[in-house]
C-alpha cells in the first residue's frame, strides 16, 4: 500500500522535517521520529515528482469489510454492489487541497474511491483553517498535501493515493469565492473541455483570489462536496448532472441557476443563452451618434461610487433579479423616456455594462424575460468586458478598481 504526495521542496523527501508537526494525532512515537517510521504512516511514499502507478486490480467482489464500511450506500439502487466495485477501480486527482479540495478529498476516501491523488504546492496556514477542514492548528507549516494525506488515511486506511494526470481525463471543477460558487465537469461525454470555456488564461492582474475577495467558508465547503457528488456519480458509472452546463450557487439567497454550455462554442452558446453582445467599439460609435438607447450599469452601490459612465442608469445586479420594486419602476421610467426620444417605434436598445462583462451577462437574461411583462419590451445587448475593456480600449482616464 503506498500514497503518493507532493511536497514543495526536494530535500523533505525522508525523514523529519523542521516545519513539520512533532506528533500525529494519535500516534505512539516519540517526537521527530522519521515518517517512515510512524506506524500511522507505513508505506507513504513522499515524491517531488508526480509519478505514475500500476493501474489498480479489478476487485470480484466486495469484502465483508467493505460491506459494513459502505453498507448505507450500498442500499441506494443508483449505486449497489457493481457501483461500489465501479468506485474501488477509479483514480481521481484532488488539484489543490484547500477549501475545495479538503472536503472532495474527503468524501472521495470516505465513499471508497480506489486511489486519491492529492497535489497542492502550499503551506498550511491559520488564515486556512475556517474554510480547509482537514488541516488542523498543529499543521501550520506542513505540505498542504502531506496534512491533507494524514488526515485522509485516518479517515481511510485502505486507501491507496497517487497522481493520475492524462489528457482527455474528465475534470470535475469547482471555485468559490465570497458567497458565490460555480461547478461544472469538462472532458464529459462530448461536453467542452477547459479551453472551450476559457480560450486564454486570464492576466494574473484580473485573477481575485480568496486573500484579495474574501470567502465564507462554508461555501467551498459546499461546492467541494457537490465536487464530490459528481465525481461518486462519474465513477460508479451514473450520469453527471453538469456535464453541458454550469452550475452557479449564491450562498447568500440559497439560490442555484444553470447556464447550458457546448464544447468547441461554448462561449460562443454562452453569450448567445444570454442575448447578444456588444464589442465596446461598438457601444462606443453608438454613444458619438448620440443615438436613443439606455445603458445600464449593474455594478454594486460600492463600486458605482468608484466608477461609472456618467449617462448611466444604475441598478444593481441582485435588485434586478429579486425584482425590486422601486428600481423596476425608475427602469421602467427611464425605458420610457428613450422611447419618446426615438423617431421610429422599434424597441428601445438596452446596453447594460458591469466590471468584467459576467455580471451583464446575468442581467441580459433578467432583462429578456422582463420584456414585454413587467417593462416595455426591449433589445437588450451586453458590453463584452464591462468597464475594464472600457477603460483599456476607448477611455485610459477612468478610474476603474483593479
Amino acid at each position: 500500500m503506498s500514497i503518493s504526495i507532493k511536497l514543495p521542496v526536494a530535500n523533505d523527501i525522508l525523514g523529519w522535517h523542521p516545519e513539520w508537526p512533532i506528533r500525529c494525532q494519535g500516534c505512539p512515537v516519540p517526537p521527530r521520529t522519521p515518517l517512515w517510521l510512524r506506524p500511522c504512516l507505513t508505506g507513504l511514499q513522499l515524491q517531488e515528482k508526480v509519478t505514475t502507478l500500476p493501474p489498480l486490480k479489478p476487485k470480484a467482489a466486495l469484502s465483508n469489510d467493505d460491506i459494513m464500511r459502505y453498507s448505507r450506500q450500498l442500499l441506494l439502487s443508483e449505486l449497489g454492489v457493481q457501483g461500489q466495485l465501479n468506485l474501488s477501480q477509479t483514480s481521481v486527482l484532488v488539484v489543490g487541497c484547500g477549501g475545495l479540495g479538503c472536503p472532495l478529498a474527503q468524501y472521495l476516501a470516505a465513499a471508497g474511491i480506489g486511489r486519491v491523488g492529492l497535489l497542492d504546492y502550499d503551506e498550511v496556514e491559520l488564515s486556512n483553517l475556517h474554510r480547509q477542514v482537514l488541516h488542523g492548528e498543529d499543521s501550520q507549516g506542513q505540505a498542504k498535501a502531506q496534512s491533507a494525506a494524514h488526515a485522509v488515511r485516518r479517515l481511510n486506511s485502505t486507501l491507496i493515493q497517487q497522481y493520475p494526470p492524462s489528457p482527455g481525463k474528465r475534470l470535475v471543477s469547482a471555485s468559490a469565492l465570497r458567497m458565490e460558487g460555480q461547478l461544472t465537469v469538462y472532458n464529459y461525454r462530448g461536453g467542452p473541455c477547459y479551453r472551450c470555456l476559457y480560450p486564454k488564461p486570464p492576466l494574473p492582474e484580473k485573477v481575485t483570489n480568496c486573500s484579495d475577495g474574501g470567502v465564507l467558508g462554508v461555501v467551498p465547503g459546499i461546492m467541494g462536496c457537490f465536487q464530490s457528488l459528481e465525481v461518486l456519480k462519474i465513477a460508479s458509472g451514473q450520469d453527471s448532472s453538469c456535464g453541458q452546463q454550469l452550475l452557479m450557487f449564491d450562498a447568500q439567497d440559497v439560490r442555484f441557476r444553470s447556464i447550458r454550455l457546448q464544447a468547441s462554442c461554448a462561449v460562443l452558446d454562452y453569450e448567445r443563452s444570454c442575448g447578444s453582445a456588444a464589442i465596446d467599439k461598438e457601444y462606443e460609435a453608438i454613444v458619438d451618434n448620440t443615438a436613443a438607447h439606455l445603458l445600464l450599469n449593474v455594478r454594486p452601490l460600492v463600486e458605482v461610487n468608484i466608477c461609472y459612465l456618467p449617462t448611466s442608469l444604475n441598478i444593481p445586479l441582485s435588485c434586478l433579479e429579486n425584482s425590486n420594486s422601486e428600481h423596476i419602476h425608475v427602469l421602467k421610467e427611464r425605458i420610457g423616456q428613450v422611447k419618446e426620444q426615438m423617431s421610429s417605434a422599434s424597441q428601445v436598445p438596452v446596453y447594460v455594462i458591469c466590471k468584467l462583462g459576467n455580471d451583464s451577462q446575468k442581467a441580459v437574461q433578467v432583462l429578456e424575460r422582463m420584456s414585454g411583462s413587467e417593462v416595455d419590451c426591449v433589445t437588450v445587448k451586453n458590453i463584452c468586458g464591462g468597464l475594464m475593456a472600457w477603460a483599456q480600449k476607448i477611455d485610459p482616464s477612468s478610474q476603474v478598481l483593479h
